[in-house]
């Protein structure tokens, strides 16, 4: 919060000689000497390949990092003098992968404007071209987009993020790649929301597709962290020997394929939008269509659900059997309990003879008991530091051992779950990891210091009860006839905590998800300063459980103040019943002191066990819930031993009368009464709005989920009847948001390997993906460091390393879901020659909003709202003229990167 705050902002913003290098990679050098100037209320395009720099500009920029030397200033003031929150509120972001938050539709959008009314809102959603498609899901603006905004498409995710920038009204407005997971239509209308919000602003633009910042005032080619070309189109186009006009042509030429491909067919017209609207199908009218199947679905996912929470907490014998390996241990660990057991009431009753030694008269006598009893209690003292250690050692050994054994239980089952299980708000990965971190390690509570517990109290009440008979019977009786009454007020606190305890996990779990999820998404949470939104929805989280947390402590106080008010009363009868069997000379006053000290130790062993079981039924509870895991039986399993086990499949895919729906939106069907073929050896494409049902499909051929009705085959066979794992050795999947691990490059090539590979096979996939040579030129080679899904690298580096390990598994299937979508045209270029090859004799399917990627495949399939409108190859549907919707879809695309005609 401290730092100087500009009154009036204009927007100039200059890098001055800015030397930079990430913290995590200190060696690896990205900007010497960068300088650029960005004029106030201009927008300034940033081109050049991937790695080249971009992405780290705009990181600068928001103070994600500071520079190792050089400035960046604002209106001449250096961005470290100006108060950070107040800064980063005066620029608005559209990365390159939208990032949602685990809530409603409105909640994200919010995260611009805190303070927005719901017509700003909806105004903003209207400029991104998202109110359509929102207005028409069940929950409309309160829908929950699921963590990560997993129950959307990319699309619609990159246009709610497009929305959440608008809606701040930004004086900067920071795009990087903010249309590269639209289609054609989408984006031409996004893209003109963006031109009108970023006039009067400084707008810095990063962009693959050179047709979309042909208009930019200014242009800056960006080449290995130097700043190569700056100008306008026309003026950059005027040097021939420049890089950007290989750059623009090279996209040219894409487009001029496509063109010469649909010209052999057709002349091209005047673009009409709206001749595609005739083939697209009403969604009022599907819905109710489907009414009966979403009903029945929703109801059988409420049954499963409630088949799914009603599951038992574990015994304690289930977890004595989950640790018999550790047998031995568990003897002598009860043994040492049983031990330590009697060390108290052997301790009272030293202590009874140590108080009664000062009666004594003879002083020497005194003496010479005290020496004995100090030697008494040294010894105990040792006694029980041996005891202790093989008691709490064994139980220890037994109780990390079943931690492990649990958790790795849990991992193992967890990795065999259907997709549809992680879609629901309570299996959140910030859950589910919190489970796995945290709540694995209570398991080893409920057996070694319960069974340590056990044996203590049975041991020590035993040899208590036995000495105090033993020394007074009359008073001892008494003293253990009233021990229920301390039993029952400690069970009624017990009791009392086992209620407040349900509350308390419910809102650990909630507010882990949360701040997983503020964590994973920081770098979203720091551009849009939301630090204080996030805290105050921690704080929501928490409001529910804390006042029933205070509503339940009135309780608790009055049962543990009736607890100690009860044990208080019983202590005073004791010594007035003491009192009299001496005056009436059945008991000596030592007798009286050793039976009481023996006895009350026996209540504080009671007491000490009930104080423990507050954390035993908190671990209970937990507990139960990762055996829920473990019981869990998934719906689409993996290593099911009677399915068909393929060791070779020629990918004929058929889907066949399929109705589907996202578990998690049992109510909105994506697709109805839908068949598809895809021929074996031959490339299939889908190509449509954002929403129509594309990556659905390709989820449906790897079963990640399965339809509602119908079947879908590969070879004939239903998918259902394989041994899954087998069968995806067999499909290789490179999706839109590219997924890499925490590991080095090479270890995420080799995920993609099913046996053991060389070092040669890592680098020719790496070549084919055009990766090789990025990871190369990085100090550490193919050792290099990936970071948390990959945040060290940039989207096209990623994007290539994903394509590379689909290519090492050498696939039957092939799956591309905007595979291309986050490289540089020359990357892209390369990268789809490399696909192409892959794509040779191989079933493919691909999903692709670039309709310059596609039109080389056998077969092109054109989905509208989870319909099949038209299929057949490029040529023959560009033939059916105005009418047709891919003809509409082509020359809409063309209406986008119409400037590409004149890039000659």
């Amino acid at each position: 919060m401290e730092g100087e705050i500009l009154d009036n902002i204009m927007g100039e913003i200059e890098f001055k000689q800015v030397e930079f290098a990430y913290p995590s990679r200190l060696e690896n050098i990205i900007f010497k000497d960068f300088s650029l100037k960005i004029p106030a209320g201009k927008a300034v395009a940033l081109v050049g390949s991937s790695g080249s720099g971009k992405s780290t500009l705009i990181s600068l920029l928001q103070r994600f990092y500071d520079p190792i030397g050089g400035d960046i200033a604002l209106d001449g003031v250096p961005i470290y003098k100006l108060q950070l929150k107040w800064f980063r509120s005066q620029m608005g972001l559209v990365s390159q992968e939208p990032t949602l938050f685990a809530t409603t539709i409105k909640e994200n959008i919010l995260f611009g404007k805190e303070d927005a009314e719901m017509e700003e809102i909806i105004e903003a959603a209207k400029a991104s071209n998202a109110h359509n498609f929102i207005s028409e899901l069940p929950q409309g603006y309160d829908t929950q987009v699921g963590e990560r905004g997993i129950q959307l498409s990319g699309g619609q995710k990159q246009r709610i993020a497009i929305a959440r920038a608008i809606i701040k009204a930004p004086k900067i407005l920071l795009l990087d790649e903010a249309t590269s997971a639209l289609d054609s239509e989408s984006e031409c209308i996004v893209q003109e929301a963006l031109d009108k919000a970023s006039v009067g602003h400084t707008t810095i633009i990063i962009a693959h597709r050179l047709s979309t910042i042909r208009h930019a005032d200014l242009i800056a080619v960006v080449q290995d962290g130097q700043v190569t070309e700056t100008g306008s189109h026309d003026e950059l186009m005027g040097n021939e020997m420049g890089l950007y006009p290989m750059l623009v042509q090279l996209q040219h030429t894409e487009q001029e394929q496509v063109k010469e491909k649909g010209d052999k067919d057709l002349s091209i017209n005047a673009i009409d939008i709206n001749d595609a609207s005739s083939h697209r199908l009403s969604l009022a009218s599907r819905t109710s269509s489907a009414n009966s199947v979403a009903a029945n679905h929703s109801s059988l996912c409420e049954e499963m659900n409630v088949e799914d929470k009603k599951l038992p907490a574990p015994s304690f014998k289930r977890l004595l059997a989950m640790n018999l390996p550790e047998w031995k241990e568990a003897i002598l660990g009860c043994l040492g309990a049983v031990l330590y057991g009697a060390v108290q009431p052997l301790s009272a009753f030293t202590m009874g003879l140590m108080i009664s030694m000062f009666f004594l008269s003879d002083h020497g006598e005194i003496k010479k008991k005290a020496k004995v009893y100090a030697l008494s209690f040294l010894g105990i003292g040792l006694f029980s530091l041996i005891i202790n250690v093989i008691q709490h050692y064994n139980f220890a050994y037994m109780g990390e051992h079943l931690t492990k054994r649990i958790r790795e239980g849990m991992l193992s089952k967890i990795l065999t779950f259907e997709v549809g299980w992680f879609d629901q708000d309570e299996n959140s990965s910030g859950t589910v990891c919190s489970r796995l971190a945290k709540d694995a390690s209570v398991v080893r509570s409920l057996v070694g210091d319960r069974m340590s517990l056990l044996m203590q109290t049975i041991s020590g009440v035993t040899l208590a009860c036995v000495m105090g008979l033993f020394l007074s019977w009359r008073l001892a009786l008494v003293m253990i006839v009233l021990q229920p009454l301390i039993i029952f007020s400690l069970y009624t606190r017990m009791v009392l905590l086992k209620s407040t305890s349900k509350k308390a996990i419910k809102a650990q779990q909630d507010s882990s998800k949360l701040a997983a999820d503020a964590v994973s998404n920081h770098r979203t949470i720091t551009a849009f300063s939301s630090q204080d939104r996030i805290l105050k929805m921690m704080e929501k989280a928490y409001e529910g459980p804390r006042k029933e947390s205070v509503r339940q402590s009135w309780f608790t106080g009055l049962g543990f103040g009736s607890a100690q008010f009860l044990t208080a009363c019983i202590v005073a009868f004791n010594f007035w019943y003491g009192g009299k069997l001496i005056s009436q000379g059945y008991i000596s006053s030592e007798a009286l002191i050793q039976t009481f000290l023996i006895l009350v130790s026996t209540g504080l062993v009671i007491a000490e066990a009930a104080s423990m079981t507050s954390d035993l039924v908190k671990s209970s509870e937990v507990v139960a819930s990762l055996f829920a895991i473990l019981d869990h039986c998934t719906r689409i399993g993996p290593d099911d031993s009677n399915g068909y086990i393929a060791e070779e499949i020629t990918g004929h895919v058929v889907i066949h009368d399929v109705d589907f729906a996202y578990p998690a939106r049992p109510n909105v069907i994506i697709l109805k009464n839908f068949s598809f073929t895809v021929e074996a050896g031959r490339s299939t494409a889908l190509v449509g709005q954002s929403g129509s049902g594309k990556s659905t499909i390709i989820s449906l051929i790897e079963r990640f989920y399965d339809p509602l009705k119908g079947v879908v085959k590969i070879d004939g066979r239903d998918i259902k009847s394989y041994n899954l794992r087998t069968l995806r050795k067999h499909i290789a999947l490179v999706s839109q948001e590219p997924t890499l691990f925490v590991g080095t490059i090479r270890e995420n090539i080799l995920y993609g390997a099913l046996d053991e590979t060389d070092e040669s096979e890592v680098i020719e996939a790496a070549k084919a993906a055009n990766a090789h040579d990025f990871i190369a030129g990085l100090g550490n080679g193919y050792e290099t460091w990936c970071g948390d899904r990959g945040v060290q690298l940039s989207g096209g580096q990623k994007q290539r390393i994903a394509i590379a390990r689909a290519v090492l598994k050498k696939p039957t299937i092939l799956l591309l879901d905007e595979a291309t979508s986050a490289l540089d045209s020359k990357s892209e270029k390369v990268v789809q020659e490399a696909l192409e090859r892959l794509m040779v004799g191989r079933t493919s399917v691909v999903v692709a909003h670039r309709l310059s990627t596609i039109q080389n495949c056998n077969l092109i399939a054109v989905l509208e709202q989870g319909k099949v409108v038209e299929k057949g190859n490029h040529s023959s549907l560009l033939a059916k003229g105005s009418t047709g919707a891919y003809y509409s879809l082509v020359n809409l695309q063309r209406k986008t990167h119409n400037s590409t005609q004149s890039f000659k």
